[in-house]
């Protein structure tokens, strides 16, 4: 029936949420804003994007955390964070929960504009 089927929807959702939230223990830092990007070292867009990684790394040290997850090498934490395509950038504010979610190259404006947002945040 459609109700078992909501419900069922429901429960898988809740589930999915406590896998991602015990993924995201491991790498967000609560009190200050967290990017991961997961991708992997081979694949063209996620090449594009580790020189970004690593600039915004300097830029923002001290008030947010870049973090690259290699999805290929770990593909489990992959699955934790309900990755479907890489490279896949998932932005936390800074009370640790998942503000946005982006598939596919980002481009260095776009992360900034992201991060100085939430850092904006209260």
């Amino acid at each position: 029936s459609m109700l078992k089927k909501i419900a069922l929807a429901m429960i898988m959702s809740v589930f999915c949420a406590g896998f991602a939230n015990a993924a995201q223990a491991d790498y967000v830092e609560k009190g200050i804003v967290t990017v991961i990007d997961l991708g992997a070292t081979s694949c063209i867009p996620c090449k594009m994007m580790a020189p970004i990684l690593e600039k915004l790394k300097e830029d923002y040290k001290g008030r947010a955390s870049v973090v690259f997850i290699d999805v290929w090498k770990s593909p489990e934490i992959g699955k934790e964070f309900g990755i479907t395509s890489i490279p896949t950038q998932i932005f936390y504010n800074k009370k640790g929960l998942e503000a946005q979610r982006h598939v596919g190259f980002l481009d260095e404006e776009s992360m900034k504009a992201i991060l100085d947002q939430l850092l904006a945040e209260q």
